[in-house]
This record gives C-alpha cells, structure tokens and sequence, in this order.
C-alpha cells in the first residue's frame, strides 16, 4: 500500500519498519522460562547502540554537504553529531534496536535511504561501528571517542 501514506518521510518509513521487524521478531515465548538456544531472543529488549557511519567519495561543495547532512539531522530524530569535509563525513548517534545485527543493517541503509530525499553526496559507506551503550560510556569515562561536551550539531572537520 504505497500509496496510502504519501506524506511519510524515508526516516518515519525506516522507524515503521524497525519497529515493526522487533516486534515481530521476538517470538510470544512458550512459558518455559529458561528455553534452550532461543531463550536469550525472548528475554530482549530493545538497547541503544551508540553508531558511527563513515562515508566518502568525490569533493563535493562544504555548503552542499553541510545542509544534506542537516537534512538527515532533521530526518532522523537520533542523530547526535556529524563532522564533515568536502570529501567525507562520520555520522555518529543512537539507535534503538533488539540487537547489533538490527542496529547495523538499519545503519548500513541509512546513507542510501536518505541520498535523495537528504540531497547527500553519492559517497560510499567506507566504515561502520556500533557499540552498546555500556561500551561507549567505558570509552568515554577511559578518555576515548568524543567528550560529552563535544556539541550536538552538524560540524566541519
């Protein structure tokens, strides 16, 4: 029914369908408790994954790159910062999922999904991280990755 919701942005279109695919992936359970092999699924939530997505390709004008990237900023709600050059930029934000394997394929979609409708450069994704959100705290409180006080926002290289 592709017709029925002209006015749904790629990014609501991306959340339906995640949100769609963790609640139907996890199965109702069959009371047991402590199933074999599945149980873990069962038993999980959706977790935060703290992603970054690099991505490069031909120079492409900063002013252009710039309000593409703040596009997808308004585009998709959990973006926490970008850096960018005239040639590549890193997508760094959380993303809600069941698992990594959920969190990395939206996030291996996400430059494609948002090319058009973003106006994004035609780079590649040349790189992608995804961490649990223990990890990344770990990392911060070590002095690794960006400070929190690093600004929220989209910013040059």
């Amino acid at each position: 029914m592709r017709g029925g919701h002209p006015r749904r942005t790629p990014a609501a279109e991306t959340r339906r369908r995640l949100v769609r695919r963790a609640l139907t992936s996890v199965g109702p359970g069959d009371g047991a408790g402590d199933g074999g092999g599945g149980g873990d699924d069962r038993d999980e939530t959706s977790r935060l994954w703290h992603v970054t997505l690099s991505v490069s390709g031909k120079p492409a004008p900063l002013s252009e790159v710039r309000r593409g990237l703040e596009q997808l900023a308004h585009d998709h709600p959990f973006l926490l910062t970008s850096r960018y050059a005239d040639d590549h930029a890193e997508i760094r934000y959380w993303e809600e999922a069941r698992d990594l394997h959920d969190a990395a394929a939206v996030a291996l979609r996400l430059w494609g999904e948002h090319r058009s409708s973003a106006q994004l450069p035609p780079w590649e994704i040349v790189g992608l991280e995804v961490i649990d959100r223990a990890t990344y705290h770990q990392r911060v409180a070590e002095g690794y990755g960006l400070p929190p006080a690093h600004p929220v926002g989209v910013h040059p290289y």
